[in-house]
């Protein structure tokens, strides 16, 4: 035979987990302690007690009342909930150990190998053998299931102690004897889950006697156990029984499973609300931060769209001032606004897949699909509108300067034709000498050339008006009216001009005589006048240019001018040389001359004026000049200032958007390592924005300078805003997801190896740099890491059932973020719906709903009234006034479709 120490290390041995450590086990060859003996008999005779009076008797004498089997069978049916054979009623010997015998292979069906322990034994009445047996039924039926953590049931029953006995001062819990002698731990058990059972406060680590009777009494007449030790035994053992201690304890364990059931649910509970009450806030924020952003673009977009010109150019320059003022002070916190509500809404759902919520769905209009695409209509808009202003400012400036050029023109013509029309209706040929009419028809003539010369004058300022009028000049009518009199004063004067001539001619016969030097005099003064006059409004003229080869153009046009001045005035001084030659006639032969040329008005006098102020316009025109290329000068300056920066800005913009994919596929070591690596290169980009902002300074001197166009550079100002703007959106974004790839991290407790593999393994196959795979990448990524998604159909339809998981919209393409949370599926567990449901009911004490009273008893009261406020009310059968139906708030965590 194998002695039951053998057996009971066996036992320990056997698949439902070690009972007890090796050296603590029970030792059938050393004699027994008297005082574990009576501790042992008197506990487990009460253990047996508790389950036989279930069917309506009891035992006195342990090894006794056992011998003939019908009561440890009995036992045995009652602690099993199991039907034994039926047992034999005869009284001989090998009745009482057929009995035994059932109960023993009943026993041995449970896993429990009994060696050393025989029939024969137990119907003798030995006792060692018989407190062995019922030690071994009290491990296999009341011990074996206890299990904290993973731990052996010995170990699993201690820890529950240890736990449960934490908060109490004088307590330490480390074994099943000798923490146990004062009686503190007995109380204290209680205490934890009933607490108005005892007064702990009161009880005194002195007093072992009154403290374990008073547990004793407590637990046996308000908990249902029975006193199973003597207080006097355990105080005056120097280390009490292992085994009745643990067999009395494990009836507290048991007592207060349904406490530690509900205790748990309660805590898985409050784990889930919290995860929900914070998803909920997340929510609640990114639907302020999209209402105000929407609100935002409503309001500043129909400002954009606006195309209502103004009238006047500081109108105009006014509106493209409040445009900087928008694209640099108000537009760029929208920009980060939009770029973290993007984050935000990245960050939520994936804590909402993570907890196996439902994916988050914002109020109508509201989705990031609408933000963007009201965000594109903004930008289109502030496109346009851009675009607009400065069109709208060189047409202004145009029109200033076709206003002014028809005012100037239109103001020397009225002043030659003031008093002409009286010239041409007076009367004076009818009292006329015949030389006189002569004098007056030649006089007309030479009118008559000048007036002909004066129809270019006319037609440019007809010109004039209407490319105003095609312009939308702002004072068109006043301009066309001003223009239609000088027409129809033209017209008038052209009329009274041919009535004169017709009346001239009429007595042409009765002029004969002619002064030829008048005459010539008169012919070449008034194309010389008219030169002069001329002249004199082109160097008065005004003049826009935008580049210096315009004003060179301008200048070398002035130089020849110049250079014509020499002859001219050669014809100046004959023009003056045939007066003083009349005037030396006059003298030679005593002719007296009215002292008024008969043919012209133009005097040598006003000759020589009108040249006097020719000379005198040439260096005011030269100083306009030089004055106008010095400002070409600058402003070429300004675009080569503006180029150089923008030149370096540029390519430096698109060198760190490169470098930003390139770093997001090589970067190595832990995720804390690479954030804080693209924080810090997050923050070298920041600092470069002083060079943006240098950059908006030499562009806003360019635009107050008028200049339009820049051919040293093919960087615009908006070129560099928006890549500035993708730049920052851009690291943003890449942060947020290595952000995102530690909270998936850290709540699936995926290990940094795991991950590294994970984004090894995406990265090998991810040839292009896009940051996705295509279906045969992601397959053969798959495969890499162990997957068995080949060509065969088994494989297939697996590929099949993984697409689905990661791309369930079709999309063909899988985001590293997809496959991370698919492999943290695969490897590791989340609380389900089931779990929360099951935890409900734990608290509701198995009924089909829970009240009000129910859910502040068993959780935290904020997360007690945040499961009232958001349950519906139970309307099943079995319903009760206030009863709630937590089925509906896990539908409402969960979605239907988990359920």
């Amino acid at each position: 035979m194998v002695d039951y120490h053998e057996a009971n290390s066996q036992l320990q041995q056997s698949n439902h987990g070690d009972y007890m450590q090796p050296e603590e086990d029970w030792d059938r060859d050393l004699l027994l302690d008297p005082a574990w003996e009576r501790q042992q008999r008197k506990t487990f005779t009460a253990w047996c007690n508790s389950h036989l009076r279930k069917a309506g008797t009891q035992i006195e004498v342990i090894e006794e009342d056992f011998r003939d089997g019908l009561k440890l069978m009995l036992l045995l049916e009652v602690i099993s909930g199991e039907r034994l054979p039926k047992p034999e009623r005869g009284k001989m010997r090998v009745h009482k150990i057929n009995n035994v015998n059932k109960a023993l292979d009943f026993i041995a069906s449970k896993g429990v190998k009994l060696v050393s322990i025989g029939a024969e034994e137990i119907v003798d009445g030995n006792v060692k053998m018989t407190l062995g047996m019922i030690w071994t039924i009290i491990l296999r039926f009341a011990i074996q299931d206890i299990s904290v953590e993973e731990t052996s049931a010995k170990e699993g029953l201690l820890l529950w102690c240890q736990r449960k006995t934490a908060p109490y001062k004088n307590v330490n819990v480390q074994n099943f004897h000798i923490s146990w002698k004062d009686g503190l731990a007995f109380n204290a058990l209680i205490h934890r889950h009933r607490p108005e059972l005892i007064d702990y406060d009161k009880l005194r680590k002195d007093d072992p006697l009154t403290n374990l009777n008073n547990a004793f009494e407590v637990a046996e007449t308000h908990l249902d156990i029975p006193k199973m030790l003597d207080a006097e035994d355990i105080v005056n053992t120097a280390r009490p029984d292992e085994k009745a201690i643990m067999t009395y304890v494990s009836c507290f364990y048991h007592a207060f499973s349904g406490a530690q059931k509900a205790e748990t649910a309660a805590n898985r509970i409050c784990k889930v609300l919290a995860v929900n009450q914070e998803n909920e806030h997340l929510m609640e924020d990114y639907e302020k931060l999209a209402s105000d952003l929407l609100e935002w673009i409503r309001q500043t977009k129909p400002w954009l769209e606006n195309r209502e010109p103004e009238k006047t150019m500081q109108a105009m320059q006014q509106k493209l001032e409040d445009f900087r003022d928008y694209r640099r002070v108000h537009k760029p916190p929208k920009v980060q606004e939009k770029c973290q509500l993007e984050i935000n809404f990245n960050t939520l759902q994936t804590k909402l897949r993570l907890s196996n919520r439902p994916a988050f769905m914002p109020s109508e209009g509201k989705m990031v699909s609408d933000i963007n695409n009201a965000w594109q209509g903004l930008e289109q808009a502030e496109k346009g509108y851009e675009e607009w202003l400065l069109n709208e400012i060189r047409r202004l400036e145009r029109l200033d300067h076709l206003a002014e050029k028809f005012r100037q023109k239109a103001t020397i013509h009225e002043d030659w034709t003031k008093d002409k029309e009286a010239m041409l209706t007076q009367k004076d040929y009818e009292t006329a000498t015949l030389a006189d009419i002569k004098a007056l028809l030649k006089k007309h003539e030479a009118f008559e050339s000048d007036l002909a010369a004066h129809q270019d004058r006319v037609e440019q300022i007809a010109a004039i008006a209407q490319e105003l009028n095609d312009l939308d000049y702002f004072d068109s009518p006043n301009v066309n009216a001003r223009c239609q009199t000088i027409c129809d004063h033209w017209d008038t004067l052209g009329s009274l001009t041919q009535s004169r001539r017709d009346a001239l001619e009429r007595t042409e016969k009765l002029q004969e005589t002619i002064d030829q030097l008048y005459l010539e005099y008169a012919k070449r003064a008034a194309p010389f006048n008219n030169w002069m006059e001329g002249a004199m409004e082109d160097l008065q003229d005004m003049f826009i240019v935008h580049t210096t080869e315009e004003i060179q153009g301008l200048i070398a046009a002035h130089e020849q001018f110049k250079a014509t001045l020499p002859d001219a005035d050669k014809e100046r001084e004959a023009i003056l040389g045939i007066h003083n030659e009349m005037m030396k006639i006059a003298q030679s032969y005593n002719i007296k001359l009215s002292g008024v040329n008969p043919y012209t008005s133009i005097t040598s006098q006003s000759i020589n004026d009108k040249w006097d102020k020719v000379q005198q316009f040439v260096p005011a025109r030269d100083q306009a000049l030089q004055a106008e290329f010095n400002k070409q000068q600058s402003n070429e300056h300004l675009r080569e200032q503006f180029a150089n920066k923008a030149n370096v800005v540029g390519p430096w913009i698109q060198t760190k958007m490169q470098e930003i994919g390139r770093i997001s596929i090589e970067m190595h070591g832990t995720l804390e390592d690479q954030l804080n690596q693209l924080k810090q290169y997050e923050s070298s980009i920041i600092n470069y924005k002083p060079n943006i902002e240098k950059l908006e300074q030499d562009h806003q001197l360019i635009q107050e300078a008028l200049i339009f166009d820049n051919k040293h550079t093919n960087y615009t100002m908006e070129h560099i805003r928006v890549g500035w703007e993708q730049l920052l959106t851009t690291i943003a974004r890449t942060i947020n997801e290595i952000e995102n790839q530690i909270l998936t991290r850290d709540a699936k407790g995926i290990s940094q190896d795991q991950l590294n593999e994970f984004r090894s393994s995406f990265n090998h196959f991810d040839k292009d740099h896009t940051g996705k795979l295509g279906p045969e990448e992601f397959k053969a990524c798959l495969i890499s890491l162990g997957y068995d998604v080949g060509n065969d159909q088994q494989g297939e339809a697996e590929f099949a059932r993984i697409m689905s998981i990661v791309a369930p919209n079709n999309t063909e393409e899988v985001s590293f973020q997809a496959f991370i949370d698919f492999m943290s599926r695969e490897t590791t567990d989340t609380d389900t719906a089931e779990q929360v449901m099951a935890s409900f009911k734990i608290l509701a004490g198995d009924k089909s709903y829970i009240t009000a009273e129910e859910l502040r008893r068993e959780l935290p009261p904020d997360q007690a009234e945040y499961c009232i406020a958001r349950m519906a009310p139970y309307r099943g059968p079995d319903a009760v006034p206030g009863a709630l139906d937590y089925m509906s708030f896990s539908t409402a965590l969960y979605g239907e479709s988990d359920l």
